[in-house]
């Protein structure tokens, strides 16, 4: 998907950006199609998949920036890159800059790379974006390539902003489709950079805030305080969520089942609040209950797709 919002950030913050998109392939390839990179004088984010295949493409991209016009190109990844994929990979490399960056247009982005007129082909799938609501998939069309505007498809809510919350926030961020809340008492308790799919709220009595997650809302409590913690378990039991973590102990976790039953709540209800959160036998570290957070996080996402397929 074409994540409008993270590029308007990284051209706001580094100038003239290259954004490198994988628009087709034909046989194996590193990354799928849409997969993308962002690249500016000084640096990069995201990845195209591929060292050699991702290197050539970073230092032609920096050679492109100062061009207006889009570049084409195939790249046979075995005979000349000697990567043991053996198929060949189509990538387009477009400039951007405070004054060119593309408007959304119902959720696609639709442009030429030769300057051909729009396709009937292209028109279809903008008219089904725009009246139905069926965003396509990235493709390479008739000379057009056609792109959907990436918009969270889950929502994260995470309480606390402490060592667990802020490596929680730094592994989380860059997963796609993922938009995060991010819940304190005051604000010394965020860093001074916030990643900009992140949205901070200073609360003085963050319990109240739980009123305000949608009811499909995930959420991760790891405040500094046990009160805190229960309390927002118990309004969140009443509010509804999609999946609910707390850091804890398996002795915080046997607690906090007896004092949530006495509050009301059945033990079904209480089973779905997931404490310990992370995997034990990566240790304690704020980073590695991150890492193990973030791979329950993951697989909870693949399980819900392969849930809905089943039914369709």
């Amino acid at each position: 998907m074409f994540d409008l919002a993270t590029l308007h950030a990284t051209v706001a913050a580094h100038g003239p950006v290259a954004r490198v998109v994988i628009a087709a392939h034909d046989g194996s390839s590193p990354r799928e199609v849409g997969a993308a990179m962002l690249v500016w004088a000084s640096g990069q984010s995201g990845t195209i998949g591929g060292g050699a295949l991702e290197h050539e493409a970073t230092i032609r991209a920096r050679a492109h920036l100062a061009e207006t016009r889009p570049l084409l190109t195939r790249e046979a990844l075995g005979p000349k890159l000697g990567q043991c994929c053996g198929g060949a990979v189509t990538l387009l490399t477009e400039v951007f800059t405070e004054t060119t960056l593309p408007e959304p247009d119902e959720g696609v982005f639709a442009r030429p790379i030769d300057g051909r007129q729009m396709p009937l082909s292209v028109k279809r799938l903008a008219a089904r974006a725009r009246g139905e609501g069926v965003l396509p998939k990235p493709v390479l069309l008739q000379g057009w390539m056609v792109e959907p505007i990436a918009r969270p498809d889950r929502h994260l809510w995470i309480w606390g902003a402490g060592h667990v919350g802020r490596a929680l926030v730094n592994v989380l961020t860059p997963l796609p489709g993922v938009a995060i809340t991010w819940i304190d008492i005051a604000a010394d308790r965020f860093p001074y950079a916030i990643p900009a799919n992140v949205t901070p709220r200073i609360e003085a009595d963050p319990a109240l805030a739980v009123a305000d997650a949608p009811p499909d809302a995930e959420h991760l409590i790891v405040t500094f305080s046990h009160a805190l913690d229960l309390e927002l378990c118990h309004r969140l039991l009443s509010h509804g969520f999609a999946a609910c973590g707390l850091i804890g102990s398996a002795t915080k976790s046997a607690r906090f089942r007896s004092r949530l039953a006495s509050l009301g709540h059945g033990p079904a209800s209480i089973a779905r609040i997931a404490c310990p959160i992370g995997d034990p036998a990566l240790g304690k570290h704020p980073q590695a209950i991150a890492v193990g957070v973030a791979a329950a996080f993951l697989r909870n996402k693949t399980q819900h797709a392969s849930r809905q397929e089943n039914a369709g």
